[in-house]
């Protein structure tokens, strides 16, 4: 029988983050959870992070604005 795999914690090892304090990657456990975006799944999209906050934060203004002159 196969042994039980357990996910790893949120903090743990073979994740990617972007920290908002030094405006940088990290690999895995670095600055504390209120300073950093993530998990991602690799470099790429935890370097994208910022790009994507501010597209959806655009994406949902504009639908604001459209619900409010409906």
């Amino acid at each position: 029988m196969g042994r039980d795999i357990l996910p790893e914690p949120e903090n743990g090892p073979g994740q990617w983050w972007y920290s908002l304090k030094t405006k940088q990657v990290e690999y895995g456990p670095g600055s504390p959870g209120k300073d950093r975006m993530g998990p991602y799944p690799d470099r790429a999209s935890a370097e994208a992070a910022m790009e994507r906050a501010r597209e959806r934060t655009e994406r949902w203004d504009e639908e604001d604005r459209e619900w409010n002159d409906w």
